[in-house]
């Protein structure tokens, strides 16, 4: 099937999807954070991790860290919107600053036997997982760092007995003296 004609050059862009993680420092009040998941949702825009903390109890304000994927123009008019918001005061890209440190925990479920077992408390021991719970059957981990380091233990657990994962989400905080 041909397509119509048109009288207009459209030139079809494939501008390549980036991951941002976006510090919001938000008024710490209901409904808020359903706001600001609603932009998303209701924009069609993906949230690969959420984490929300109060940050400062005096002055009543949050801090929500999303971690979300887009082309540029895309990742552009989500800090738009956002900064546009009435209870959000700053938005900062902490992927654009480049002075970011991202940490994520998770508690990794494994269970498993023998040689499994064996293998699962020597990879734990090489990636600086900690054991908070033992029995003869399973173990817990708890493990933190970047999201690629915790990604790479859950695929080593998966031919052991990976059993369940939890994750908190990605928090992020910039490097140096100055706050957000």
């Amino acid at each position: 099937m041909n397509q119509p004609a048109s009288a207009y050059f459209i030139e079809e862009r494939h501008d390549p999807n980036e991951t941002h993680t976006l510090a919001v420092l938000v008024q710490n009040e209901p409904g808020v954070l359903a706001r600001v998941i609603g932009l998303f949702s209701g924009r069609g825009y993906n949230i690969e991790s959420l984490t929300v903390s109060e940050t400062e109890a005096q002055k009543h304000l949050s801090r929500i860290t999303i971690v979300t994927t887009g082309t540029p123009m895309v990742i552009a008019q989500i800090k738009h919107q956002l900064d546009r918001m009435i209870p959000v005061y700053q938005v900062v890209d902490m992927t654009q600053t480049k002075r970011s440190i991202e940490r994520e925990l998770a508690m990794v479920k494994v269970r498993g036997q023998g040689e499994h077992r064996v293998e699962s408390l020597r990879l734990a021991d090489a990636f600086r997982a900690r054991v908070i719970d033992a029995t003869t059957e399973s173990f817990v981990f708890e493990i933190t760092g970047n999201t690629d380091k915790i990604n790479q233990f859950i695929d080593l657990m998966r031919p052991l007995g990976l059993v369940e994962v939890s994750r908190t989400g990605v928090a992020a905080i910039g490097r140096g003296p100055e706050g957000m």
